[in-house]
């Protein structure tokens, strides 16, 4: 009798065995597509970086050439 309960805890082991590799196996799964999170996160940051000097620089265009408007049209009101 004791030989059954041996084999019935032998048996519990390795099934409990091999659940921790399963999971330890979803474990690095989980970490490498949480690396490639991260990685887009810092992508996505830079090119937000990127487009908002971007959208800077273009807000800066445009007011320097509505200045220069403003200045051509005041030119021909004073012609006028």
């Amino acid at each position: 009798m004791s030989f059954e309960v041996f084999e019935k805890l032998e048996t519990k082991v390795q099934q409990a065995i091999e659940k921790i590799k399963l999971f330890q196996m979803e474990v690095n799964e989980l970490k490498e597509k949480n690396n490639i999170l991260y990685q887009e996160v810092a992508s996505a940051k830079e090119k937000h970086g990127t487009v908002t000097h971007e959208n800077e620089n273009l807000k800066q265009e445009q007011y320097a050439w509505q200045e220069r408007l403003r200045g051509l049209l005041g030119r021909m009101e004073d012609v006028q």
